[in-house]
């Protein structure tokens, strides 16, 4: 009874992250269809909706805004900061790549950063399969990135360092969690920072917009807080390390909206690049599978009982 419970809620998890996948996708492309208006107008419009349905949900909680641990306010603030400066660079991608696809597949680096960080943060020392998955995930990017070493090369530049700032954040995240910190809570101070931070850049620098590109922009929101519940979701329903590969059908959809939507076609290096970087994921994922059926094993039969 117990297995069919997990199976359904693994399936139930991946429904959620494909969710998820499909509503940052659109956050993407309509970030690019409001077109050339300034960077932090267009992140103040992805965290303030975020903010605003949070806030009301923490309102509802017993817990409201406590944060379990002082401990945990440094982590609050590195993950929001590092979150913020990564929606940056990801906008800047999206703006200037050529390819919503290309900025995509370059921001999914973060669990492979993620990795690297954790040695750091959490004193983990990755094996060697998973060194091997992050270079191979690393020589996809440059794929993606295809480098000519001039000016036209910092856009992909941007969305790989984009990856890099998310996959510290959700380093951070990790952390919170394991010191009981709440899920909404970690996304509110994360989405309240961005909001504040950017404010003053927004008025400073704000543009006139037509009504559509505020559509636009506030769809971008829409699917930025959708896409933060549907994770949110998929996380609770099953294990990271079960379901996280189906993250980057994020990549897929992003490449069909941006074929329909902005006739973007990526170059065939990209395409390359994608499947090395997917394939990474998927051996990674693979890997850390089979790594933890052996460890029920062995904890179900221990030596002393074979």
């Amino acid at each position: 009874m117990m297995c069919v419970k997990h199976s359904a809620n693994k399936w139930l998890g991946i429904g959620f992250i494909l969710g998820a996948a499909l509503c940052f996708a659109g956050m993407n492309l309509f970030v690019n269809l409001a077109g050339d208006l300034p960077v932090m107008q267009k992140v103040f419009f992805r965290n303030s909706l975020t903010v605003v349905v949070v806030f009301f949900l923490l309102l509802a909680d017993k817990k409201k805004f406590r944060i379990e641990s002082k401990s945990s306010l440094l982590f609050l603030f590195l993950r929001a900061g590092f979150g913020f400066l990564g929606v940056i660079l990801n906008f800047y991608a999206i703006d200037r790549i050529g390819s919503i696809s290309d900025a995509s597949i370059l921001n999914k680096l973060s669990p492979f950063f993620a990795i690297l960080f954790s040695v750091f943060l959490l004193r983990e020392k990755p094996t060697i399969p998973e060194i091997i998955f992050v270079l191979l995930a690393f020589a996809g990017a440059l794929c993606v990135v295809d480098p000519a070493f001039d000016m036209r090369v910092l856009p992909a530049l941007s969305g790989f360092a984009s990856g890099a700032c998310a996959g510290f954040a959700y380093t951070c995240v990790r952390i919170l969690g394991l010191k009981g910190e709440r899920g909404n809570m970690t996304v509110f101070f994360f989405a309240a920072f961005s909001t504040v931070v950017s404010l003053p850049f927004f008025i400073a620098f704000y543009e006139p917009m037509t009504w559509l590109q505020l559509v636009w922009l506030l769809l971008a929101g829409v699917c930025a807080t959708g896409g933060q519940f549907f994770i949110t979701a998929a996380y609770r329903r099953a294990p990271a390390k079960e379901i996280a590969v189906f993250d980057y059908a994020q990549v897929l959809f992003a490449a069909v909206l941006g074929y329909f939507f902005l006739e973007q076609v990526p170059k065939v290096l990209s395409f390359i690049g994608y499947a090395v970087i997917i394939s990474a994921a998927v051996g990674n994922w693979g890997y850390r599978l089979g790594k933890d059926r052996k460890i029920r094993k062995t904890t179900a039969f221990p030596l002393s009982e074979r």
